[in-house]
């Protein structure tokens, strides 16, 4: 017997808000017979196949330290440092900066409520083996 992950959960202090984010970020939708509301404890979105899921659950207690468990992103079009660019439009910080002079690395960055993440290079990025 085994298991499989239903969905990952972040605790946070704004569900909807932050769902809103992610969701931009992630290019995921909400269920369209669930849609998530304003003052919603609890909201859930989904990749575009519906293979990923991440719920927002508001719970009390502010973020005190860095993240156990955090998600890497790759940039599904165009380079790391455009999406990158794209993430602190959106309200992202850079937590550290850990790309290198030959363009290998990540940066880490947090979420509006603090919740860190790293950015990746793309695909395209790695496989040329370039900056």
């Amino acid at each position: 017997m085994t298991s499989y992950i239903s969905h990952t959960t972040v605790d946070c202090a704004d569900a909807y808000a932050l769902s809103r984010w992610w969701q931009a970020v992630l290019d995921y939708v909400e269920d369209p017979d669930d849609p998530n509301e304003p003052g919603d404890e609890e909201c859930i979105i989904f990749s575009r196949d519906r293979a990923h899921r991440l719920l927002f659950i508001e719970v009390p207690d502010a973020k005190r330290v860095k993240n156990r468990i955090h998600f890497d992103l790759r940039p599904v079009e165009g380079p790391r440092d455009a999406e990158l660019a794209r993430l602190h439009e959106m309200g992202a910080t850079t937590v550290d900066d850990r790309r290198n002079a030959d363009g290998t690395g990540w940066v880490v960055l947090a979420d509006p409520e603090g919740n860190e993440f790293c950015i990746l290079r793309s695909d395209a990025e790695v496989a040329a083996g370039r900056t």
